[in-house]
Protein backbone atom coordinates (compact mmCIF):
# COMPACT_ATOMS: atom_id res chain seq x y z
CA UNK A 1 0.00 0.00 0.00
CA UNK A 2 0.97 3.48 -0.86
CA UNK A 3 3.05 5.38 1.98
CA UNK A 4 0.70 8.66 2.90
CA UNK A 5 -2.54 6.68 2.71
CA UNK A 6 -4.96 7.10 5.12
CA UNK A 7 -5.76 4.27 7.50
CA UNK A 8 -9.72 4.90 6.96
CA UNK A 9 -10.03 4.11 2.95
CA UNK A 10 -13.86 5.02 2.84
CA UNK A 11 -16.38 7.14 5.31
CA UNK A 12 -20.20 8.01 4.54
CA UNK A 13 -21.81 9.84 7.01
CA UNK A 14 -25.26 10.42 6.88
CA UNK A 15 -25.23 10.00 3.38
CA UNK A 16 -29.06 10.14 1.49
CA UNK A 17 -29.72 10.51 -2.06
CA UNK A 18 -33.41 11.50 -3.27
CA UNK A 19 -34.13 11.17 -6.76
CA UNK A 20 -37.22 13.13 -8.58
CA UNK A 21 -39.19 16.65 -8.18
CA UNK A 22 -40.57 17.66 -4.45
CA UNK A 23 -44.04 15.39 -3.75
CA UNK A 24 -42.69 13.03 -5.86
CA UNK A 25 -39.08 11.80 -4.65
CA UNK A 26 -37.61 8.61 -4.32
CA UNK A 27 -35.35 8.23 -1.44
CA UNK A 28 -32.47 5.78 -2.90
CA UNK A 29 -30.39 6.15 0.15
CA UNK A 30 -31.81 7.11 3.53
CA UNK A 31 -28.71 8.37 5.66
CA UNK A 32 -26.30 5.79 5.50
CA UNK A 33 -23.00 6.27 7.64
CA UNK A 34 -20.34 3.63 7.15
CA UNK A 35 -16.36 3.29 7.88
CA UNK A 36 -14.47 1.16 5.66
CA UNK A 37 -10.41 0.46 6.91
CA UNK A 38 -7.79 0.59 4.01
CA UNK A 39 -6.89 -2.97 3.11
CA UNK A 40 -10.28 -4.67 2.92
CA UNK A 41 -12.65 -6.55 1.09
CA UNK A 42 -16.32 -5.73 1.33
CA UNK A 43 -19.15 -6.59 -0.68
CA UNK A 44 -22.16 -4.85 -0.62
CA UNK A 45 -25.37 -6.76 -1.28
CA UNK A 46 -29.40 -6.45 -1.15
CA UNK A 47 -32.60 -6.85 -3.71
CA UNK A 48 -33.25 -4.88 -6.61
CA UNK A 49 -33.79 -1.68 -5.96
CA UNK A 50 -32.30 -1.44 -2.27
CA UNK A 51 -30.20 1.43 -2.93
CA UNK A 52 -26.81 -0.65 -3.52
CA UNK A 53 -25.92 0.54 -6.91
CA UNK A 54 -26.56 4.38 -5.50
CA UNK A 55 -24.49 3.23 -2.45
CA UNK A 56 -21.64 2.64 -4.72
CA UNK A 57 -22.21 5.77 -7.35
CA UNK A 58 -21.99 7.91 -4.28
CA UNK A 59 -19.60 6.41 -2.71
CA UNK A 60 -17.62 6.34 -5.64
CA UNK A 61 -17.93 9.95 -5.88
CA UNK A 62 -19.75 8.95 -9.29
CA UNK A 63 -23.06 10.60 -8.45
CA UNK A 64 -23.78 13.58 -5.51
CA UNK A 65 -25.38 12.79 -2.57
CA UNK A 66 -28.25 14.87 -1.57
CA UNK A 67 -26.88 15.06 1.87
CA UNK A 68 -24.30 13.53 3.86
CA UNK A 69 -20.69 13.31 3.43
CA UNK A 70 -18.30 10.89 1.29
CA UNK A 71 -14.62 10.32 2.45
CA UNK A 72 -12.31 9.04 0.50
CA UNK A 73 -8.93 8.15 1.83
CA UNK A 74 -9.04 11.48 4.33
CA UNK A 75 -10.53 13.80 1.34
CA UNK A 76 -13.90 14.80 1.43
CA UNK A 77 -15.43 14.78 -2.37
CA UNK A 78 -18.50 16.61 -1.25
CA UNK A 79 -16.53 20.32 -1.27
CA UNK A 80 -15.07 19.36 -5.08
CA UNK A 81 -16.00 20.53 -8.14
CA UNK A 82 -16.62 18.22 -10.90
CA UNK A 83 -13.41 18.66 -12.62
CA UNK A 84 -11.97 18.41 -9.57
CA UNK A 85 -13.46 14.94 -8.93
CA UNK A 86 -13.04 13.77 -11.98
CA UNK A 87 -9.32 14.53 -11.32
CA UNK A 88 -9.06 12.96 -8.28
CA UNK A 89 -11.27 9.58 -9.35
CA UNK A 90 -8.63 9.25 -12.21
CA UNK A 91 -5.86 9.43 -9.13
CA UNK A 92 -7.50 7.70 -6.34
CA UNK A 93 -10.03 5.44 -7.41
CA UNK A 94 -10.21 2.35 -9.91
CA UNK A 95 -13.12 0.78 -11.18
CA UNK A 96 -14.47 -2.81 -12.42
CA UNK A 97 -17.68 -3.13 -13.78
CA UNK A 98 -20.03 -6.14 -14.93
CA UNK A 99 -19.37 -5.25 -18.76
CA UNK A 100 -15.59 -4.75 -18.94
CA UNK A 101 -15.76 -1.49 -20.50
CA UNK A 102 -12.18 -2.03 -21.63
CA UNK A 103 -11.59 -0.18 -25.63
CA UNK A 104 -12.31 -2.14 -28.46
CA UNK A 105 -9.30 -0.29 -30.55
CA UNK A 106 -6.98 -0.72 -27.74
CA UNK A 107 -4.44 -3.61 -27.18
CA UNK A 108 -4.36 -4.99 -23.49
CA UNK A 109 -1.18 -3.14 -22.88
CA UNK A 110 -2.73 0.10 -24.09
CA UNK A 111 -6.08 -0.54 -21.81
CA UNK A 112 -4.08 -1.10 -18.88
CA UNK A 113 -2.11 2.46 -19.01
CA UNK A 114 -4.62 4.63 -20.09
CA UNK A 115 -6.12 5.89 -16.47
CA UNK A 116 -2.16 6.63 -16.22
CA UNK A 117 -2.11 8.38 -19.32
CA UNK A 118 -5.59 10.10 -18.93
CA UNK A 119 -4.05 11.32 -14.82
CA UNK A 120 -1.01 12.59 -17.02
CA UNK A 121 1.22 10.37 -14.60
CA UNK A 122 4.33 8.22 -15.89
CA UNK A 123 3.66 5.03 -16.83
CA UNK A 124 5.69 2.25 -14.65
CA UNK A 125 6.40 -0.21 -17.33
CA UNK A 126 7.80 -2.47 -14.85
CA UNK A 127 4.57 -2.24 -12.48
CA UNK A 128 1.79 -2.31 -15.09
CA UNK A 129 4.15 -5.39 -16.57
CA UNK A 130 3.80 -6.80 -13.02
CA UNK A 131 -0.16 -6.82 -12.93
CA UNK A 132 -0.39 -8.19 -16.25
CA UNK A 133 1.90 -11.37 -14.72
CA UNK A 134 -0.12 -11.46 -12.05
CA UNK A 135 -3.61 -11.72 -13.44
CA UNK A 136 -2.07 -14.35 -16.27
CA UNK A 137 -2.18 -11.97 -19.40
CA UNK A 138 1.66 -10.97 -19.78
CA UNK A 139 1.64 -13.10 -23.31
CA UNK A 140 -1.31 -10.88 -24.26
CA UNK A 141 -0.23 -7.73 -24.59
CA UNK A 142 -0.98 -7.14 -28.27
CA UNK A 143 -4.31 -8.68 -28.34
CA UNK A 144 -7.28 -6.56 -28.53
CA UNK A 145 -10.31 -7.11 -26.10
CA UNK A 146 -12.56 -9.35 -28.83
CA UNK A 147 -9.39 -11.58 -29.01
CA UNK A 148 -10.06 -12.42 -25.50
CA UNK A 149 -12.64 -14.74 -23.42
CA UNK A 150 -14.98 -13.00 -20.88
CA UNK A 151 -13.00 -13.99 -18.05
CA UNK A 152 -10.30 -12.43 -19.56
CA UNK A 153 -10.95 -9.31 -20.21
CA UNK A 154 -12.37 -8.58 -16.81
CA UNK A 155 -8.85 -9.66 -15.66
CA UNK A 156 -7.26 -7.13 -18.19
CA UNK A 157 -9.75 -4.27 -16.08
CA UNK A 158 -9.04 -5.57 -13.06
CA UNK A 159 -5.45 -4.60 -14.07
CA UNK A 160 -6.67 -1.28 -15.37
CA UNK A 161 -8.29 -0.71 -12.22
CA UNK A 162 -4.60 -1.26 -9.99
CA UNK A 163 -2.68 0.31 -12.36
CA UNK A 164 -2.97 3.97 -10.30
CA UNK A 165 -2.55 2.61 -6.81
CA UNK A 166 -6.01 3.78 -6.21
CA UNK A 167 -7.58 4.12 -2.60
CA UNK A 168 -10.05 2.14 -3.21
CA UNK A 169 -11.40 -0.11 -6.10
CA UNK A 170 -15.01 0.35 -6.77
CA UNK A 171 -16.58 -3.64 -8.24
CA UNK A 172 -20.26 -2.96 -9.81
CA UNK A 173 -21.10 -6.99 -10.34
CA UNK A 174 -17.70 -7.96 -11.65
CA UNK A 175 -18.59 -11.15 -12.20
CA UNK A 176 -21.79 -11.21 -13.04
CA UNK A 177 -21.16 -11.59 -17.34
CA UNK A 178 -18.70 -14.64 -16.44
CA UNK A 179 -19.02 -18.45 -15.96
CA UNK A 180 -18.42 -19.94 -12.98
CA UNK A 181 -14.64 -20.64 -13.28
CA UNK A 182 -13.75 -16.96 -14.66
CA UNK A 183 -15.90 -15.58 -11.84
CA UNK A 184 -13.78 -17.47 -9.30
CA UNK A 185 -10.86 -16.53 -10.94
CA UNK A 186 -11.75 -13.04 -10.69
CA UNK A 187 -12.82 -13.13 -7.18
CA UNK A 188 -9.38 -14.63 -6.26
CA UNK A 189 -7.70 -11.56 -8.10
CA UNK A 190 -9.70 -9.02 -6.09
CA UNK A 191 -9.21 -10.94 -2.68
CA UNK A 192 -5.30 -11.35 -3.74
CA UNK A 193 -5.05 -7.75 -3.99
CA UNK A 194 -6.35 -7.12 -0.61
CA UNK A 195 -3.84 -9.26 0.52
CA UNK A 196 -0.87 -8.76 -1.08
CA UNK A 197 -1.03 -5.69 -1.80
CA UNK A 198 -3.35 -4.08 0.98
CA UNK A 199 -5.70 -2.88 -1.82
CA UNK A 200 -9.60 -1.80 -0.90
CA UNK A 201 -12.01 -3.29 -2.38
CA UNK A 202 -15.73 -2.36 -2.24
CA UNK A 203 -18.11 -4.78 -4.64
CA UNK A 204 -21.71 -5.03 -5.39
CA UNK A 205 -22.94 -8.44 -5.71
CA UNK A 206 -25.99 -10.23 -5.60
CA UNK A 207 -24.28 -13.54 -5.44
CA UNK A 208 -23.05 -15.15 -1.88
CA UNK A 209 -20.88 -17.10 -3.13
CA UNK A 210 -18.77 -14.10 -4.79
CA UNK A 211 -19.63 -12.30 -1.36
CA UNK A 212 -17.99 -14.90 0.46
CA UNK A 213 -15.16 -13.53 -0.83
CA UNK A 214 -14.71 -10.76 0.83
CA UNK A 215 -13.86 -10.01 4.58
CA UNK A 216 -17.03 -8.65 5.63
CA UNK A 217 -20.67 -7.86 4.27
CA UNK A 218 -23.04 -4.81 4.08
CA UNK A 219 -26.27 -5.29 3.57
CA UNK A 220 -28.84 -2.79 2.32
CA UNK A 221 -32.72 -2.75 2.06
CA UNK A 222 -35.44 -0.09 1.40
CA UNK A 223 -31.99 2.54 1.68
CA UNK A 224 -30.80 1.40 4.46
CA UNK A 225 -27.91 0.00 6.14
CA UNK A 226 -29.58 -3.05 8.02
CA UNK A 227 -26.74 -5.68 8.75
CA UNK A 228 -23.04 -6.53 8.44
CA UNK A 229 -21.35 -9.88 8.63
CA UNK A 230 -17.86 -10.66 9.27
CA UNK A 231 -15.88 -13.53 8.08
CA UNK A 232 -18.75 -14.36 4.91
CA UNK A 233 -19.55 -17.99 3.45
CA UNK A 234 -22.02 -18.33 1.27
CA UNK A 235 -24.42 -20.06 3.38
CA UNK A 236 -24.33 -17.43 6.28
CA UNK A 237 -25.07 -14.56 3.20
CA UNK A 238 -27.83 -16.66 1.53
CA UNK A 239 -29.61 -17.09 5.01
CA UNK A 240 -29.28 -13.48 5.96
CA UNK A 241 -30.54 -12.30 2.80
CA UNK A 242 -33.30 -14.34 3.03
CA UNK A 243 -34.54 -12.22 6.13
CA UNK A 244 -33.39 -8.41 4.92
CA UNK A 245 -37.06 -7.35 5.09
CA UNK A 246 -37.33 -8.26 8.26
CA UNK A 247 -34.21 -6.12 9.33
CA UNK A 248 -35.40 -3.79 7.14
CA UNK A 249 -38.49 -3.27 8.84
CA UNK A 250 -37.14 -3.42 12.12
CA UNK A 251 -34.45 -0.70 10.98
CA UNK A 252 -37.12 1.57 10.61
CA UNK A 253 -39.45 1.23 13.31
CA UNK A 254 -36.02 1.71 15.31
CA UNK A 255 -35.71 5.15 13.42
CA UNK A 256 -39.42 6.02 14.14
Amino acid sequence: MATGRSSEALRLEGVRRVYGPAGNQVVALGGVSVRLPAGTFTAVMGPSGSGKSTFLQCAAGLDRPTSGTVFIDGTELNQTSESAATRFRRQRVGFVFQQFNLLDTLTVWQNVVLPLRLAGRRVDRTRCMSLLTSVGLADRLDHRPAQLSGGQQQRVAIARALATDPAVIFADEPTGALDTRSARDVLKLLADSVRTLGQTVVMVTHDPVAASYANSVLFIADGQLVGQLANPTAERVAERMTHLGELADRHSAVGQ
